[in-house]
């Protein structure tokens, strides 16, 4: 009882102002505001403008390009005589690509990794009770010690997440191991009765020799199920403790019932405490031997999207209310899961996805351009490999915690001709199972060869039909993918094709990798071709749609790739949003008219395809009943619809409860 009632106070005394905290237990602010933005040839930041965290330069706009690749933000910090006691730490979220801190002119850290978080400690540099000045030097140029070398995706530049200073006392709760919380809650043994393991924690500090560190865990009705606390005799500097825990009859967490748990620990030396919480959930990660995703031994039909980073007009600095919009979306269209390519998002993303049961997967950036054939992906240095061993690292400490994420991606699209990459992603994979055991690892792979073996699953990216054959040939990639020969991959289903709403075609055809006009008709019918196929003959884990968002690439046409479902302003929902809206989203019902942007047609007999959830929709054409009939699950047909002028289509539910409607204009041969 003691212990919850000092653990309320620290609570709430962290909530009070920086001026007024107490000297037991740490402070967390942010520091966004006030940044003075100028480039790195402006010596002497005459022209500096005052900007705002997250702040990229030069965001994406469809094709604009960055003026320069490397810029100063400084700033100006006061720090009070009454924190001379104290330790100081600079938290970073995200830069974009490397980053170089100084404190009053003293280089006190750099990173290098644009994706995830780093924090250096700035004590000895700062003048207490004075003005202290903020330099970061921001760099984007491409470099080929630092992943991806190669990519898609265009991450604009600058410190495009916040910012946070962490005031502590002097022995602590590390923040400094790998730029996560320290706190590891580490599952060895997940059931319906038990949930056992340890929680690993990372202390920081000169006295750790009359210590104590206190241990509880919260279910999610906030009752205390555990409590421990361990005596430190003697510990290294940076050194890590084990607690072992045993919750029975845990609440477990899976994506219909995301039941979060918080743990709580405190360092107590003499009189002073600090204090860290962490959330999450209990679970088991498991494959079927009939290649399903179980959580808690019960399998999952995976459907996911790949979820980019950016903006239009953003870049990668988006707010946290875009976030949750995005995943709004996703979450409207049916998606269970999603993927971060290229690396991860800020916390919230995987806060949601805790909360809301959505299965999510992480990249390292350990990728190739699928547009740029002669790309180099991989350096065979160890400079290279170093980076990359880094940032798998910091990806799974700082994400260690979240129970959405139910695997760790270690590669994606790496072939290349020349040095073989095999055993760099071997050695990757097993990194990431060193790290953590409980999560399978996976990798996306366009390519042939022993690389496809190599992780626990694999995810196959398709393309037949968009350049060669046709998109009806996915049944005879299916049917291979069912041979003796491959039956033992462990292998999810990765595709997607770009498609322009203002792009319209009479006829669908395949285009030139070069080609600059891409007819929203073709994106559309390769999805349903797809996904039809798929439905039927796939034995896949998991079916993960390439893209969720349109996203800025400078290697594509028009700076974008619009492989998305939804355009770069995150708003506008392309055809195929509501296909799969139709076959995936089971809660709400979806009534939609396909290709209704191709308004003008030249011949008088078309066909009008509906995506409509619930049972077969009522088509009437200027008023009268026309049979439709179904192509697949949640996509119907109207052949030898006759459309003379001005044609009004609409459609209805099988209950009649909601309509759509659209003007067509048919046997216009002059087009």
């Amino acid at each position: 009882m003691q212990f919850r009632k000092l653990f309320m106070l620290i609570a709430l005394v962290v909530a009070t102002s920086v001026a007024t905290a107490s000297e037991t237990q740490r402070v967390t602010y942010d520091i966004n505001t006030n940044w003075r933005f100028y480039w790195a040839s402006e010596l002497d930041g005459a022209n500096a403008e005052y900007v705002s965290l997250p702040h990229c330069w030069s965001p994406m706009l469809g094709g604009a390009s960055y003026v320069e690749s490397a810029a100063n933000y400084t700033r100006e910090l006061d720090i009070p005589i009454e924190w001379q006691t104290k330790r100081l730490f600079l938290r970073f979220g995200g830069v974009h690509r490397v980053a170089d801190v100084f404190v009053n002119g003293v280089h006190v850290g750099s990173h290098r990794g644009g994706f995830t978080a780093f924090t250096v400690e700035i004590t000895k540099q700062l003048r207490f009770g004075a003005k202290n000045y903020l330099r970061v030097i921001v760099s984007s140029g491409e470099r080929s010690d630092i992943l991806p070398v190669s990519t898609d995706l265009e991450h604009t530049a600058g410190i495009y997440r916040g910012v946070e200073l962490i005031a502590t006392p002097q022995n602590i709760i590390s923040p400094l191991h790998h730029s996560s919380e320290g706190v590891y809650v580490i599952q060895q043994d997940v059931s319906s009765q038990t949930a056992k393991g340890v929680v690993r924690c990372y202390l920081s500090g000169q006295h750790l020799t009359d210590a104590t560190l206190m241990m509880s865990i919260v279910d999610p009705q906030g009752a205390e199920v555990e409590y421990r606390s361990m005596r430190i005799s003697k510990l290294a500097a940076g050194g890590s403790i084990d607690i072992p825990y045993e919750i029975e009859c845990p609440e477990l967490w899976s994506p219909s019932s995301p039941k979060m748990y918080r743990v709580d620990m405190s360092l107590r030396v003499g009189d002073l405490v600090d204090a860290v919480s962490v959330n999450t959930g209990f679970r088991s990660v498991t494959i079927s031997d009939d290649n399903r995703l179980c959580i808690n031994g019960e399998s999952y039909a995976v459907r996911g999207v790949n979820m980019p980073h950016d903006r239009k007009g953003y870049g990668s600095a988006v707010s946290d209310a875009m976030v949750r919009e995005d995943i709004a979306t996703a979450l409207d269209m049916g998606a269970n899961a999603l993927r971060s390519i290229d690396g991860p998002h800020q916390p919230l993303f995987y806060d949601i996805c805790d909360s809301e049961g959505l299965l999510s997967w992480v990249d390292v950036p350990f990728s190739r351009s699928p547009k740029a054939f002669a790309d180099i992906c991989y350096y065979p240095t160890e400079a290279f490999r170093a980076n990359g061993r880094e940032q798998l690292t910091e990806i799974v400490y700082q994400n260690y915690n979240h129970p959405s994420i139910v695997m760790w991606g270690v590669f994606n699209l790496v072939w290349q001709r020349g040095d073989d990459v095999t055993a760099y992603v071997e050695e990757l994979n097993a990194l990431a199972h060193t790290l953590d055991s409980s999560r399978p690892t996976v990798g996306c792979s366009n390519s042939d060869g022993a690389i496809n073996f190599v992780t626990d699953l694999i995810v196959l990216r398709q393309d037949v039909g968009l350049y060669k054959g046709r998109a009806e040939d996915i049944g005879v990639w299916c049917s291979q993918l069912a041979s003796e020969q491959w039956r033992m991959l462990r292998s999810g289903v990765c595709y997607g094709e770009e498609g322009v709403m203002e792009h319209v075609v009479e006829r669908v055809e395949r285009v030139s990798r070069s080609s600059k006009h891409l007819p929203e008709r073709r994106q559309t019918y390769m999805h349903e071709v797809y996904s039809a196929v798929i439905d039927t003959m796939g034995n896949f884990w998991g079916v993960w749609l390439d893209n969720m968002f349109d996203y800025s690439s400078p290697r594509r046409p028009y700076g974008l790739n619009q492989a998305g479902l939804v355009c770069y302003d995150h708003r506008r929902c392309k055809d195929a949003y509501y296909l799969y809206r139709a076959k995936w989203n089971s809660e709400e019902p979806t009534l939609h008219i396909a290709n209704r942007r191709w308004a003008v047609r030249r011949d008088t007999l078309q066909q009008v395809d509906i995506y409509c959830s619930g049972g077969t929709p009522q088509l009437y054409v200027n008023g009268d009943t026309i049979a439709v009939f179904r192509v697949a699950e949640g996509h119907y047909r109207a052949d030898s619809v006759v459309m003379r002028g001005a044609t009004l289509i609409e459609a209805r539910d099988s209950l009649g409860y909601r309509s759509d409607r659209v003007e067509l204009r048919g046997g216009e041969a002059s087009i």
